[in-house]
This record gives C-alpha cells, structure tokens and sequence, in this order.
C-alpha cells in the first residue's frame, strides 16, 4: 500500500481507491440531429450526392511569372541603363528644384545621386565565360 499525506514514516497508511473515469458519463455517439430525429441511411446518401455535385469554385489561378531568359551580361546591361535613366530623372528633379529647397537635405541627396559616376559601370566589359573569353 501507499502512503498517502503526512511526513511521518510510521504514520496511517490509507490506501488509494480505483475508480473508472468513463464509467459515470457515456461519450456523445455523434452529431445532434438537426430536425426532430436523425436521417435515415438515404437521406444522408441524397445530402452526400447533393453536396457534391454543386461545382466546385474554379481555384484562383495565379499566373506565373516569365522566366528571365537574359545572359548575365545583358541583365547587366539592362541594370546598367536603368540606372542612368533613373539618375537622370534625378538630375531632372534637380534642376528643377526651386530656389528655396536648394540648400536641404533633399537637394544634398539629389547632389549626391547625380555625382555618382555610373558611366564606368556601363563602360565594363563582362567576361562571356566557358573559355569564350
């Protein structure tokens, strides 16, 4: 038997009961019907058959995205220019800059993008690679 409360080791000994859990309540043996009493084996088969046949909603295709199927070189070319129209837009928004904000902090980052000399960028000459060199 095993002790049970108390520090003593001489002390009562009371012994622990068995008792079963599932014994007292029975488990729920499935969904409440709906109406006043459950459907039959058919009813449940034309629900089954009814849910099924609606067509089911088309799913949301996303479209891929097209393979970049540029060399390296060309995606570098392609950077390369997309850079240089950006700074020139930049440059563009710098000139037309009013007098005003000439001496911000807005005007110092335009200065500092227009200075950046992207030319010797467009001026490399990649390597083709695979002993095409």
């Amino acid at each position: 038997m095993k002790r049970v409360g108390g520090s003593e080791p001489n002390g009562p000994v009371k012994a622990i009961a068995m008792r079963y859990v599932t014994e007292n309540r029975a488990m729920p043996r499935g969904r409440k019907p709906e109406g006043e009493q459950a459907l039959s084996n058919a009813e449940r088969q034309a629900r089954y058959r009814a849910r099924h046949t609606t067509p089911a909603l088309p799913a949301a295709a996303r479209p891929r995205r097209a393979a970049d199927r540029r060399s390296r070189p060309q995606r570098w070319r392609d950077a390369v220019n997309e850079l240089l129209a950006i700074q020139a837009t930049y440059a563009n928004w710098l000139t037309a800059l009013p007098d005003g904000l000439r001496s911000s902090s807005i005007a110092e980052t335009l200065e500092a993008i227009v200075e950046i000399d992207l030319i010797d960028l467009a001026e490399i000459e990649l390597p083709r690679g695979y002993g095409r060199d």
